[in-house]
């Protein structure tokens, strides 16, 4: 199970990271849930320059508003409920993302109220 906490009426989680560079293993970084993103994460530029990640390619991405941007997409290691998962990494925004990929097969549960409880559970079938 994930844990996470409202602030701001906004859901967040800390996502780990796993790093190889030697400096350091695991990284966390606090995102927002964001439901209506329908990817993995999106990470601001400066972050992903800082852990490194390996550049895959680039996409057309479109948004909440219905226009399309070019987007470089990026390749990360997260430890996502206890498993290690590769994911890809959508470099924009200011504000990192969790998008309902990451929430897949997974139920996402949200007390909105500031300092409410942010619960992510596996689906049990």
């Amino acid at each position: 199970m994930i844990h996470g906490s409202v602030v701001g009426l906004q859901a967040r989680i800390n996502v780990i990271f796993s790093l190889l560079d030697g400096e350091r293993s695991n990284f966390e970084i606090e995102c927002v849930v964001d439901t209506g993103f329908e990817g993995f994460l999106t990470l601001p530029s400066s972050i992903i320059a800082d852990l490194g990640l390996p550049y895959l390619i680039k996409i057309n991405a479109n948004l909440a508003n219905n226009t399309n941007v070019e987007t470089d997409v990026y390749l990360a290691t997260i430890v996502w409920n206890g498993v290690q998962r590769d994911v890809a990494v959508l470099e924009m925004g200011r504000r990192p993302l969790i998008g309902t990929a990451l929430l897949e097969d997974y139920h996402l549960s949200i007390d909105f109220c500031e300092g409410g409880t942010v619960l992510v559970d596996e689906i049990i079938q």
